[in-house]
């Protein structure tokens, strides 16, 4: 009997990790999407490494900060066409104050972004700031995911493009392999926080649209 109970639970582990059955679980996300009510939190775009940032931050300086690399701007086009051919409403498009996040969510959304703060790349900050529940990265994380929250307006959703600090700031450890061009879907509620339902890599929206 406890053989047999093994070898069930095999199954089941096979059948949650198959290709197959993140396959559907990703066609029922984009057709929930479709009516609305999340909030996609999106790495910014591929970017050029031979690029740095200056501390502190200059916005309006583009050589003092790393930018999207050819590869990152298409694959930001992509994943808008992909959007729009999956038939998934945007509403407002909220992104770093750095202009790879800027440029990542503008061609992504296909409109124009709202810069906010608390998007804004954090890992400027110490590992000691960022164990301390005061400090700027743990302040930050709780304004991510007040921001995430927030509901879309009815039949949208919202778009976040942060950096890879600010989605471990908010959201913990474990998503700190995100990719750039990743995103993590949440499913916001009238009451109470946002609800994480998966990760999906850019080219996973990409092959859904084709």
């Amino acid at each position: 009997m406890n053989k047999l109970v093994s070898v069930i639970l095999c199954l089941v582990f096979f059948l949650l990790i198959s290709p197959s059955g993140y396959a559907a679980d990703l066609d029922s996300l984009v057709a929930a999407l479709q009516g609305g009510g999340y909030v996609i939190v999106f790495r910014h775009g591929a970017t050029d490494d031979s690029q740095k940032d200056a501390y502190p931050f200059k916005f309006d300086d583009m050589s003092a900060q790393r930018q999207l690399s050819d590869k990152g701007r298409a694959m930001a086009r992509q994943l808008g066409m992909a959007l729009a051919k999956l038939g998934v409403p945007i509403g407002d498009v909220y992104t770093s104050r750095l202009n790879r996040a800027v440029e990542t969510g503008k061609v992504i959304g296909g409109k124009d972004v709202s810069a906010v703060d608390e998007l804004t790349d954090s890992s400027a900050g110490s590992a000691s700031a960022m164990a301390n529940p005061e400090a700027k990265n743990a302040k930050i994380g709780r304004a991510v995911r007040d921001l995430v929250n927030a509901p879309p307006k009815a039949g949208v959703n919202n778009l976040a493009v942060t950096h890879k600090t600010n989605v471990t700031d908010a959201f913990g450890k474990e998503f700190a392999d995100i990719r750039e061009g990743e995103a993590l879907v949440y499913k916001t509620g009238a009451s109470g926080p946002a609800a994480f339902v998966m990760r999906v890599q850019a080219s996973e929206w990409i092959a859904r649209a084709r």
